[in-house]
């Protein structure tokens, strides 16, 4: 790294120096607590409020497990170097501890003080079992032994049962007993099971009311059920996270295969990093119990003024047919542009370059074009890449039925996709038993690339089509999360994906050159390095605008700062991790975060290049497991109505004053107005974009 070279104006420090950094696993807690803001704004409908409340606890139950797992088996390996911004493991766990509790009260207080009351004014009322009439209660204690009770299982500590291993994630009660008879005192275990519903809808509404109980409610008060004889002398609602962030050997993929299926097995066996403990049913002994026997520090333990588990809110949305207390449903487009032509094939061969702008636009068109070449007679192969896909995925479907029609099918499917390693070993299977060639990448290195190659007989020679994307091939994400999609037939770019299954499948060398990508390991960092670089040898005539979720590498961190110094106009939206600290005297370098309904998820990178500008999507985030440690690609954008397209999609971004946060000197991020949602709401304004274009060209 060259960061020594070029110094602040002071001509004290390097822009390597922790001032310039911030620490990562901060900067992750203050992106969500970006996301917990949403659910503070009025303008936003109640139960769009109540899914960010829910998006707050997923994304805190994911850093628990990963993050804080990670940053804990540091400090037992005794390792205490700083990260970028200057603290050690333990310095970054302390402050994190401060950040999350202070979220956390935030959290509550608006789901006690705003939504619940918001709620109940809606006539939608959570109702303790206390609170119902005694006939109520009878009907839901019958409720409960018909439709609860067999389903549970209580698991007693006692000289002949060890303390359980309790299921990560799972709300659990934890009940102290005494039996009379026996005089003998015991301490259960009874885990509220995720298959049933955890709010309970009440058989008594009318139509203006609509009430619901919580399963741990139910199950508590009606506890005794499950212990004949036993007197109940005190009880606690728990939940417990355990360390998910575990690495494997992958040297051999048939063994990489069976290692991960058994870390997956040793799940619910892994070090706790996380115990919460809820107000609603409480008692201190059992919380001390509890502790030591998970042997979790007080630092770890986390007192909780409310129901546990606020992610499953998400379910009480589903539940709910009030579509006036959500936003309005805005429905994908079909491009105008597959209008005209029988096939995907005709319109790509027509127009060389299709640009798909998820979730605004659908993601049917590549659906339809792997089924489409699964039954084309004049298919001969297809090459694709499996990151995350959904659960029923009929992109899984189209593939398994070209191997079966005889097609040459190669899948790579990456089985180390954090929280998707079941659902991927189950699809590479079943794609096996198709027919279809299915490699599992390369030695060491995460397969992240979106990349889709279908060869084509067309008059008596093979034609290649490509796809590209940003996001993965998931049809579930992509109506939720923002991505770009490049459906061509450049030859350029089918070369390229040409080398790169090759590369992915046959283990070959790198080209030296690619045609038009760039890929990570092997050329990405040094020609992002390049591309910076040169803008910084623009000085005031340079320009740099790069849309990512995470910005942590510290290398690319430093380069930015030195093209700010330079005097390059810098825009960076980053919607998550944001590392960069922007200094006082960096005028001409922003940062800004946007948060709304849809998850920012495109990765686009803009350079000035004096006029000659250059325009590049990817699947890349700026971090150094990207750059170094996964297999990416970063793909050219060369039509100009297309190019044009992005730059408007990228304004719409830098000119919103509804949704966007701007990271502040101090380290902090601005709130955003509010006030009108539709007015400069970059996402709205994307929609309506899009809407107005299909309308001029039909």
């Amino acid at each position: 790294m060259n960061s020594t070279i070029l110094k602040p104006k002071t001509g004290l420090k390097t822009f390597s120096d922790p001032e310039f950094f911030i620490s990562r696993e901060l900067s992750w807690l203050d992106f969500n607590d970006r996301v917990l803001d949403e659910a503070r704004f009025p303008v936003n409908p109640l139960l769009e409020r109540l899914k960010f409340i829910a998006i707050f606890s997923s994304n805190l139950d994911e850093f628990f497990m990963v993050r804080v797992a990670g940053l804990r088996q540091l400090i037992h390996a005794r390792v205490n170097e700083c990260d970028p911004a200057g603290n050690t493991p333990v310095q970054q766990l302390l402050h994190a501890r401060t950040k999350i509790s202070a979220m956390l009260k935030k959290q509550y207080s608006l789901l006690d003080k705003y939504i619940i009351p918001q709620l109940a004014a809606a006539g939608i009322f959570i109702r303790r079992l206390q609170e119902l009439t005694p006939d109520m209660q009878v009907q839901m204690k019958s409720f409960f032994k018909r439709n609860i009770m067999p389903a549970l299982t209580p698991l007693a500590v006692d000289p002949s049962h060890p303390f359980p291993l309790l299921n990560s994630g799972a709300v659990e009660l934890a009940v102290k007993l005494y039996f009379p008879k026996s005089r003998k005192s015991l301490t259960a275990f009874v885990e509220v099971p995720e298959l049933f519903d955890r709010f309970i809808r009440l058989p008594e509404n009318s139509a203006e009311e609509i009430s619901f109980i919580l399963l741990e409610d139910l199950i508590a008060e009606n506890a005794g059920e499950l212990f004949p004889g036993g007197e109940i002398r005190a009880m606690q609602i728990f939940r417990v996270t355990r360390d998910m962030d575990y690495s494997i050997d992958d040297d051999d993929s048939e063994d990489l295969l069976h290692a991960l299926q058994n870390k997956l097995r040793q799940r619910r066996s892994r070090a706790p990093v996380r115990l919460e403990f809820s107000s609603v049913r409480s008692n201190k002994a059992l919380q001390n119990y509890l502790a030591d026997s998970l042997e979790l520090e007080p630092e770890f333990c986390y007192h909780l003024p409310g129901p546990l588990h606020l992610k499953q809110y998400a379910g009480l949305i589903n539940q709910l047919d009030r579509p006036e207390l959500l936003e309005p449903v805005w429905q994908p487009q079909m491009p105008e542009v597959f209008s005209g032509y029988s096939t995907v094939f005709e319109a790509i061969s027509a127009r060389k370059n299709i640009l798909l702008t998820h979730p605004y636009q659908s993601f049917d068109p590549l659906v339809r074009l792997l089924e489409e070449a699964a039954g084309d007679p004049s298919v001969v192969a297809i090459k694709q890449t499996l990151y995350r896909v959904s659960g029923n995925s009929p992109i899984v479907k189209a593939l398994r039925r070209a191997a079966e029609n005889g097609k040459q099918v190669t899948v790579l499917v990456e089985l180390k996709a954090r929280f998707d390693e079941s659902n991927n070993i189950a699809w590479a299977e079943l794609l096996d038993l198709s027919g279809a060639h299915v490699a599992y990448g390369m030695p060491g290195l995460k397969v992240h690339c979106k990349a889709l190659l279908i060869v084509r007989r067309e008059n008596g020679i093979l034609r290649s089509y490509v796809h590209f994307g940003t996001g993965n091939y998931n049809d579930r994400t992509a109506e939720l999360y923002t991505d770009f999609s490049l459906l061509s037939c450049d030859p350029e770019l089918t070369a390229d994906a040409a080398v790169l299954f090759n590369l992915l499948s046959g283990s070959t060398e790198p080209p030296d050159k690619w045609s038009a990508i760039s890929s990570a390991p092997f050329d990405l960092r040094r020609k992002l390095t390049a591309l910076i670089r040169r803008e910084t040898a623009l000085g005031t005539n340079g320009r740099i605008i790069a849309k990512m979720n995470s910005l942590s590498d510290p290398e690319l961190i430093t380069l930015i700062h030195q093209a700010a110094a330079a005097g390059v106009k810098i825009d960076l939206i980053v919607r998550g991790i944001c590392c960069c600290r922007i200094q006082g005297n960096e005028k001409n370098l922003r940062i800004i975060s946007i948060i709304d309904r849809f998850l920012e998820h495109s990765r686009v990178f803009y350079f000035g290049n004096n006029g000659n500008d250059e325009l590049y999507c990817s699947s890349a985030d700026w971090m150094p497991r990207n750059l170094d440690r996964r297999v990416e690609l970063m793909f050219p954008i060369y039509d100009r109505e297309i190019k044009k397209e992005i730059m408007t999609i990228l304004d719409f971004h830098l000119h919103d004053r509804d949704k966007q946060r701007k990271l502040l000197a101090s380290g902090c991020y601005s709130r955003p107005a509010g006030k009108n949602p539709l007015q400069t709401r970059s996402q709205w304004k994307i929609y309506e974009f899009l809407q107005k274009n299909r309308q001029k060209t039909e």
